[in-house]
């Protein structure tokens, strides 16, 4: 028994359904409720994986923000298999998130970046992963790419790198275009960071 957020909360049972590129627990779990009482057994899965990063990538000096388009299979069943994204990655065991996101950047678009600025902390989805997002924020040392990105032909990666005009990422995620969350969260920050900026 233990207390999580000054609520008790029992895991009676848990066992790993799948240990692949992410694991798959499955638990049986008893929680107290609003009204103060023990919840009847209940089970529940958790899709876990280590914390993933991703950076909200700036040129400022042509005004536009660098994402990257890659396929997704989990979204292909909606037909959205091609989203605009922000950089994003795993983070490895025992490496600093900041080391992994510049990684990153490097790997799918060939920037490099300056100092990065961690922005938020999230869980994507919370009813189903303990998976966290680290969302950084990065400005391009230059207007051009330093190496080619893409990512990783052995990680059967193949990104395309796109810059979108910060007006026309607003209007993107206005209109539905953009869809990812990570992404709206990003792009969302730096419209109410560029409308406060005197």
């Amino acid at each position: 028994m233990g207390a999580v957020s000054g609520r008790k909360v029992e895991v009676l049972k848990h066992r790993l359904l799948l240990d692949d590129f992410f694991q798959v627990e499955e638990a049986v779990v008893s929680f107290e409720k609003t009204d103060g009482t023990m919840s009847e057994p209940v089970r529940r899965l958790d899709l876990k994986r280590e914390d993933a990063v991703c950076a909200l990538v700036v040129s400022k000096a042509k005004g536009t923000v660098v994402l990257v388009r890659q396929f997704r299979y989990a979204a292909l069943s909606r037909n959205q298999a091609y989203p605009l994204e922000l950089v994003a990655g795993l983070v490895d065991q025992g490496e600093p998130p900041q080391d992994a996101i510049r990684r990153e950047i490097l790997e799918e678009t060939g920037f490099a970046v300056g100092a990065l600025t961690r922005l938020f902390t999230f869980y994507p989805s919370p009813g189903i992963t303990s998976e966290r997002g680290i969302i950084f924020y990065g400005e391009t040392e230059g207007t051009e790419p330093v190496e080619k990105g893409g990512g990783l032909a052995e990680e059967s990666e193949d990104i395309a790198v796109v810059e979108v005009p910060f007006a026309e990422a607003f209007a993107m995620v206005e209109g539905g275009e953009i869809y990812d969350g990570k992404t709206i969260i990003g792009l969302l920050w730096l419209k109410d960071k560029l409308h406060a900026t005197p």
